[in-house]
């Protein structure tokens, strides 16, 4: 079966200008990402790694190039456009959970369907069905400070998935995390996979980058390699780990 892409970037460049200084943050980066991929991207402080996040998740423009995202090319369109496109095609998911510290579980979870304009029912409605898909039903009414950290990534987590997005984009996200924590939460982002989501992971951490399918390795603005992972790590060898 022909697979079919959710993210074209071609030739994308990205440069800043740093007093009288071109700083080439991103030099030529071409690629696909397919429907239902699992892709950790890679690379050093420096490599071009978060400014290519950011392009993705269209929270920058590329100084030149396409970026096509479900067909549509981004690459050109305006801050308002762009905000559209980031609140119905992308989930995020953040190293530092960017919750709202007044705000419930449930009401950090609501946040992009108030910006979708949906009713306050439906909301509701919705925001509790993704909390308990990833076992915080009974958190529902906590604030970010009555909670662990394991448990505010979750609520990130179900805000993420909220609006059923066509990418989960995850910097970093078990970068606050202890090590139970983190295995946890990447058993979360494998069952999110197995959905159907495509799922791309930001991390600088081996361990993390071998929980995906496909890793992506950038150094000095390029690719650098774009290969299948051959030594996948799942759930399933943590608990035969554990039985031996």
């Amino acid at each position: 079966m022909e697979k079919c892409e959710i993210i074209k970037l071609i030739d994308i460049r990205k440069f800043y200008k740093v007093g009288t200084q071109v700083v080439k943050a991103l030099r030529t980066i071409t690629l696909n990402v397919y429907v239902n991929e699992y892709v950790a991207l890679m690379g050093a402080s420096g490599s071009g790694k978060s400014t290519l996040m950011n392009i993705l998740g269209c929270l920058d423009t590329p100084t030149s190039g396409q970026y096509f995202l479900n067909d549509k090319d981004v690459s050109k369109m305006d801050d308002n456009r762009l905000a559209e496109i980031r609140n119905k095609e992308i989930g995020f998911v953040f190293q530092t959970f960017n919750l709202l510290p007044r705000q419930t579980a449930l009401e950090n979870v609501t946040l992009p369907l108030v910006y979708a304009g949906m009713s306050k029912a439906k909301r509701y409605e919705r925001a509790l069905e993704v909390l308990e898909s990833v076992q915080l039903s009974d958190r529902v009414h906590h604030k970010p400070n009555e909670l662990s950290g394991g448990q505010r990534q979750r609520v990130a987590v179900a805000r993420a998935l909220v609006n059923n997005p066509s990418i989960i984009l995850a910097d970093e996200p078990t970068g606050n995390l202890d090590s139970k924590t983190s295995i946890e939460m990447m058993g979360l982002f494998e069952e999110i996979h197995k959905l159907g989501n495509t799922v791309i992971i930001v991390t600088h951490e081996e361990d993390i980058a071998r929980h995906a399918h496909r890793i992506i390795r950038l150094r000095d603005g390029e690719v650098a390699s774009d290969e299948v992972n051959k030594n996948l790590i799942t759930m399933a060898d943590y608990h035969l780990t554990e039985k031996v």
